[in-house]
């Protein structure tokens, strides 16, 4: 399966990809994890926003923002993979795709993650080390993390 990834700012959005990355996000967000949270938190418009497609349909997901809109350093978030395309290593994929993007839009400084916990060592094979003790955030157990 080869993916075929767009890297844009939220005003070169078109609506329909608006739409999917939400709909993408409350499917996973909301839905699955069955957690009522406020999703659209107005951090969007300042994000940078790297989205994955396998035929036309958004797979992969996750958000990109910039220093001191949720912390001081750069940060991932929203980074979801579709249920149905789990197991095939896109969530890899689309981790190495953010770093990069986070390095080219933001440049090489630290990046910072509000993880879910279980996830942990999956950010920890991309360098990223916990800096905090866990902490529940929506219902769900998180860790920060940072890599350098």
């Amino acid at each position: 399966m080869t993916i075929n990834w767009s890297i844009k700012l939220f005003k070169e959005l078109e609506v329909k990809e608006l739409y999917a990355l939400l709909q993408l996000r409350a499917k996973v967000f909301a839905i699955e994890q069955n957690c009522v949270y406020q999703d659209i938190d107005d951090k969007d418009q300042t994000a940078v926003h790297v989205m994955g497609y396998d035929d036309g349909k958004l797979i992969a997901y996750s958000r990109l923002l910039p220093p001191g809109v949720s912390y001081d350093d750069v940060s991932i978030g929203r980074v979801v993979t579709d249920p149905a395309y789990r197991r095939y290593g896109i969530g890899k994929e689309l981790m190495k795709v953010s770093i990069d993007a986070c390095h080219q839009y933001f440049g090489q400084g630290s990046i910072r993650i509000s993880a879910q916990l279980y996830l942990k060592a999956f950010y920890e094979g991309f360098l990223f080390v916990a800096v905090t003790e866990p902490y529940i955030e929506d219902h769900i157990l998180h860790i920060e993390m940072l890599k350098d």
